[in-house]
């Protein structure tokens, strides 16, 4: 009985502009009509889009997943896109919208305040979006400094905000994180 589950699962191809036309549906959801090997179409009404690399090399390896669900449970794979660059620009347009979406890092610019009370961090800073609060658990482990400068913090709820360089915020600002760095 296992076994057969094996087989009854999807296997993952290689998506290219030849096989994988993306649009929107009706709802505005993202959605693509798989061409396959045989020549038969298969149309998903909404797919997500998953980067393998999302800091390194956010536009190679994208994977495409149906979404979970409560009838199926979670998505499978579809298939990879090997270099979004590949594909037209209005389908890396509307692939893009939906990784901004899921992938929504935002750009500190300054940080008003940051005081420590009881083992967590408390933010108030000013990123590219607007004015933000937010709250860090456990300082050691929430701060990822990248080789290229970047610095990328992340709160007790798993929103991502970024400091593309250090060094280039204002003095006060990189005096109030430079012990964590």
């Amino acid at each position: 009985m296992q076994e057969q589950a094996l087989f009854d699962k999807r296997i993952s191809i290689a998506l290219t502009p030849e096989n994988a036309q993306f649009s929107l549906s009706a709802g505005g959801l993202l959605s693509l009509t798989l061409t396959k090997q045989d020549g038969t179409v298969e149309e998903f009404e909404r797919v997500i889009p998953v980067r393998a690399f999302p800091i390194t090399d956010p536009d190679l390896y994208i994977c495409i997943r149906e979404p979970d669900s409560r009838k199926k449970g979670k998505g499978e794979e579809i298939g990879m896109i090997e270099r979004l660059a590949d594909f037209d620009e209005q389908a890396q347009i509307l692939i893009g919208q939906e990784l901004d979406r899921r992938y929504f890092t935002p750009e500190i610019k300054k940080i008003h305040s940051l005081h420590e009370k009881f083992g967590y961090l408390y933010f108030d800073v000013t990123t590219d979006a607007g004015r933000s609060e937010f709250i860090m658990a456990n300082p050691t482990g929430s701060f990822r400094t990248l080789e290229d400068g970047r610095v990328f913090m992340y709160d007790i709820d798993g929103n991502c905000f970024c400091v593309p360089d250090a060094a280039r915020l204002d003095k006060a600002s990189l005096k109030k994180i430079e012990i964590y760095l």
